[in-house]
């Protein structure tokens, strides 16, 4: 599978001076400045003809053509594994994601996923950059994430994710009762001891290596049980594990958290019957409650929410009856 992109434009003279990349991006809006500048360095985009450097400066009235065949990556293989969609369009694809399911292959996991289930479902994915996928939930987090179908749409939410316009909100169970709502604000970067999880990496006296990246996690309460709290977190950035890390860090990590929660599984205080619901549940209890974003080609605002999953649901009832 290939397609075939061709567009040429004129370089108007109120950008007379600038780097070609720069009036690249500016005329050729749908696709990225790093891809962009890949095309001029292949010959993919040239100026009258010619081959130039990203860097060549240009003086207005030059004609910029972009001529490029994108060829399909064969690096994965369609897998027909069922997903949920709640909504498409020839730009974009809303998912439910369900527990269990790893968004892209990887070590220990080269196939199974989300991503060899939309070449399945979306064959035309395979010309995008990781299959359109451009945000991930962990493999036993649920809820809603958005794949890109255009190179324009991807384009469009890496930007918004970037500039912080995509908004995501979670439900979660935090271990411990939380009395109020409230931001964490605390750097992530690979734990410099166990290089398997995440954790808040912050310079100081005790510590000389590199400090993650920026990250803030703002949280809200919406019921308090005895000894747990359901609540509802929405990310201004998306590192791995942002609000597994950051829970953890202030003392509530997530209910049935596999990595971040220690070996106590339950409050103090728990009844028997609550335990046995909870030795039942094996994963962290996050669900990708709601979804924001603005369409890439038509600009209105979208959103989507999606109900707990029947797990979740199931615990919040046992937490109630308990409580």
């Amino acid at each position: 599978m290939s397609k075939s992109i061709q567009e040429q434009h004129t370089v108007p003279h109120e950008l007379t001076g600038k780097r070609l990349d720069q009036i690249a991006a500016t005329l050729f809006v749908d696709y990225s400045r790093v891809r962009i500048q890949e095309w001029i360095k292949s010959s993919f985009i040239t100026v009258d003809g010619k081959t130039c450097k990203p860097k060549d400066k240009l003086y207005g009235g030059e004609l910029i053509a972009l001529d490029v065949v994108l060829e399909e990556e064969e690096r994965w293989q369609p897998q027909k594994i069922v997903i949920d969609v709640v909504y498409d369009d020839e730009h974009i694809i809303v998912i439910n994601k369900h527990a269990g399911l790893v968004v892209h292959p990887g070590a220990g996991m080269p196939d199974g996923t989300l991503l060899n289930a939309l070449l399945y479902h979306y064959p035309e994915l395979a010309l995008l950059p990781r299959a359109g996928i451009v945000h991930r939930l962990d493999k036993d987090t649920t809820g809603l994430m958005v794949v890109a179908r255009s190179l324009m749409a991807h384009t469009s939410l890496v930007q918004q994710l970037q500039d912080r316009s995509l908004g995501r909100e979670y439900e979660a169970i935090a271990m411990g009762e939380l009395t109020g709502g409230g931001v964490v604000d605390k750097p992530i970067g690979r734990h410099p001891v166990h290089r398997t999880k995440m954790a808040v990496v912050e310079r100081g006296p005790n510590f000389s290596g590199s400090a993650g990246k920026e990250a803030i996690t703002h949280y809200r309460l919406l019921k308090r049980f005895a000894g747990y709290t359901h609540i509802a977190c929405q990310l201004e950035t998306g590192r791995t594990h942002q609000i597994r890390v950051h829970l953890a860090y202030i003392k509530h990590p997530l209910l049935g958290d596999p990595v971040y929660l220690s070996r106590q599984r339950w409050a103090s205080g728990t009844p028997d019957p609550l335990k046995n619901t909870l030795k039942h549940f094996s994963r962290q209890a996050l669900h990708a409650k709601k979804l924001t974003l603005d369409h890439p080609h038509t600009g209105d605002t979208m959103v989507w929410e999606s109900d707990l999953p029947d797990d979740m649901q199931q615990l919040l009832s046992a937490l109630e009856q308990y409580a």
